[in-house]
């Protein structure tokens, strides 16, 4: 089972790269709140909540079910403090507790019946090389910038959690292979695994939509 995301002590000193200001700044909020300064807090809340609620809501699919993770996660983020010892970057250690809430509310509802992302997985899986049409036309020159999002978010949340949180930690938050690895427990070849099954499923079903629209906008021609 995946750790709560509490990151465990390591041996050697904490290393900071004192040629960035920001990370600075954050060791020192960090540092203010673990000494019990809530402003100090509030505004690490402030800087990262929106990024945490909406990798939160790509995994539950709600908006009710994200509130409660990024509740749950900064509550546990400011109750284990000492447990953060700076080795990695304090947004990673945050989203690793929002995940964790995250593919726990899953787990809970009854009817879910997918693969935990604890659960171990083969990394050379069967081959998925397959034949993708084609966009005969640009979308962007299609459809606006708001049908376009909502086209994508769609796709995502019809990806099964063990290639949807992969994708939304790598692809949409943009963090490294390293530090989704991290965050989720798995190996490295196992995040690249899953990350190329979840960004060829999407094309798939994208090609799928925009024929689709394609077909009924040439119907009312």
């Amino acid at each position: 089972m995946i750790a709560l995301g509490l990151e465990q002590n390591m041996a050697g000193p904490r290393i900071r790269n004192e040629a960035d200001p920001v990370a600075l700044e954050e060791a020192a909020l960090v540092d203010q709140a673990r000494g019990g300064d809530l402003a100090a807090f509030s505004e690490l809340v402030r800087r990262y909540e929106r990024r945490v609620y909406r990798t939160a809501r790509h995994i539950v699919q709600n908006d009710e079910d994200a509130e409660d993770v990024l509740q749950e996660a900064m509550l546990k983020a400011f109750e284990h403090l000492d447990s953060f010892q700076g080795n990695s970057k304090f947004y990673t250690w945050l989203v690793r507790i929002a995940v964790n809430e995250s593919l726990m509310k899953l787990r809970k509802r009854k009817s879910d019946r997918s693969v935990s992302l604890d659960e171990s997985i083969e990394t050379d899986e069967e081959p998925i090389v397959r034949e993708i049409a084609v966009w005969d036309d640009n979308p962007e020159q299609r459809y606006s910038q708001t049908e376009l999002r909502e086209i994508l978010d769609k796709a995502i949340d019809s990806l099964k959690p063990i290639f949807r949180t992969v994708f939304i930690l790598r692809d949409v938050e943009e963090l490294s292979t390293e530090e989704t690895a991290e965050i989720l427990g798995l190996s490295i070849a196992a995040v690249k695994s899953r990350l190329l099954r979840a960004r060829l499923q999407l094309r798939e079903r994208l090609t799928r939509t925009f024929k689709r629209k394609g077909d009924q906008i040439l119907g009312y021609v």
